[in-house]
C-alpha cells in the first residue's frame, strides 16, 4: 500500500567551511535511496569550483554557484534548502532572494545570520569573553 502522504522532496545541501559537495557523500545517497531527489553543488573557491578564493569579494561572490541553481529551478518547485556550518550564510542568502523556491531551510550546525546584530557579533562577544579570561 502507498503512503498518499509521503511527498517526494528536493533537498539542496550546502557544504561548510573548508569543505565542498563532497562531504554530503554519505547523506546523498541514502536521501535518493528514499526516494528524495538531492542536489549537491561546490561553492565559489571550494571543492572543485575553479574560483579563486582571493577573486571572492562578498557573500554573494561566494554563493553565486547556489544563486544560479536557484534562478534554474522552476518558479512553482520548492526546495529544501541544508546548510551546514558557513553554508548557513549562504542559505539565508538564496532564501532572501528566492523566498517563493524555498519549501524548508535547515541550519545544520551552521551560522544563522539574525537582524539585529553585525555578522561578527559572535566572534566579537567571543573574543571579549576570551580577553577578560586572559587578563585575570
Amino acid at each position: 500500500m502507498e503512503d498518499t502522504n509521503f511527498r517526494k522532496k528536493h533537498f539542496v545541501l550546502v557544504h561548510g567551511a573548508c569543505h565542498g559537495a563532497w562531504c554530503w557523500y554519505k547523506l546523498k545517497p541514502l536521501l535518493e535511496h528514499a526516494g528524495q531527489r538531492v542536489t549537491v553543488l561546490d561553492l565559489a573557491a571550494s571543492g572543485i569550483n575553479p574560483a579563486k578564493i582571493f577573486e571572492l569579494h562578498s557573500l554573494r561572490d561566494y554563493t553565486e554557484p547556489l544563486i544560479q541553481l536557484m534562478t534554474s529551478i522552476p518558479d512553482d518547485e520548492k526546495v529544501v534548502l541544508v546548510g551546514h556550518s558557513l553554508g548557513g550564510l549562504s542559505i539565508a542568502l538564496v532564501t532572501e532572494m528566492f523566498p517563493q523556491k524555498i519549501d524548508v531551510v535547515v541550519f545544520l550546525t551552521a551560522f544563522m545570520p539574525d537582524t539585529r546584530h553585525t555578522p561578527s557579533f559572535i566572534f566579537d562577544q567571543v573574543f571579549i569573553r576570551f580577553s577578560i579570561f586572559i587578563c585575570y
